[in-house]
C-alpha cells in the first residue's frame, strides 16, 4: 500500500506496510528475526480500520500533531495493527518513534524506528493528559511465517472515532525530562 491510499499521511514520510531492515542488522540477527517459530494459525492479524487525524483539542498534549483513531468499533484484546519502521541495531536516542523489539542476552538490542518510514501505528499517542489509562498496548508476536513483529492490541473495547492511546512507558518520559 502506498501512502497515497492513507488519508492525512505526511508527504515527507515514507510509508511501508512491512519492516525495512537497516544495514546494522547482521545476517544472524536478521535470521533470528525473520525465521523463528511460526505464529499461531488461529490468530487473526488482520489490521483494524484506523485513520490519522490532526488533534484539534487545545487541551490535548499532542495538540496540532496527529493521532490514530478507530475507524470502527474495536473489540477487547483485538489485534489493531503492526508497528512498522526501520528495524535496526543502533542507539537512536534522538528518535521519538523508536521501540525496542528484542534484546539478546549479550546486550545487543533490536529496535523499530518509525521516524522516517512507517505506517499508521507511528501516530499512536500516549494516554497521559487524555484518558485515565491506555486503551491499547504494544506486544510482540511471531507472524505465520515466523517473523518477529511488534503490534498494537486493544485493552478493552475502543469505540468508533475514539483515539487509540498507549503508554509510552516511564523510560520514554524520563529520557525527555530535560526537554
Amino acid at each position: 500500500m502506498s501512502h497515497s491510499k492513507v488519508s492525512n499521511w505526511p508527504g515527507a514520510l515514507r510509508y511501508s506496510n512491512r519492516p525495512i531492515y537497516h544495514a546494522s542488522v547482521n545476517k544472524e540477527v536478521r535470521h533470528f528475526l525473520q525465521s523463528g517459530p511460526t505464529g499461531a494459525k488461529e490468530t487473526d492479524n488482520t489490521p483494524c480500520k484506523v485513520y490519522i487525524r490532526k488533534i484539534a483539542d487545545s487541551a490535548h498534549p499532542a495538540h496540532g500533531q496527529c493521532g490514530l483513531f478507530a475507524g470502527k468499533r474495536i473489540p477487547p484484546n483485538a489485534f489493531i495493527l503492526d508497528y512498522i519502521g526501520e528495524v535496526h541495531c543502533e542507539d537512536r536516542p534522538e528518535s521519538d518513534y523508536d521501540l525496542s523489539l528484542h534484546r539478546f542476552p549479550d546486550g545487543l538490542s533490536v529496535g523499530i524506528d518509525a521516524s522516517r518510514v512507517g505506517n499508521e501505528a507511528r501516530f499512536t499517542n500516549d494516554y497521559r493528559g487524555v484518558q485515565k489509562k491506555p486503551n491499547a498496548f504494544f506486544t510482540d508476536y511471531r507472524t505465520q511465517s515466523g517473523e518477529l513483529r511488534m503490534c498494537i492490541k486493544s485493552r478493552g473495547e475502543i469505540k468508533k472515532g475514539e483515539e487509540i492511546l498507549i503508554s509510552y512507558g516511564k523510560s520514554w518520559w524520563s529520557n525527555r525530562e530535560d526537554e
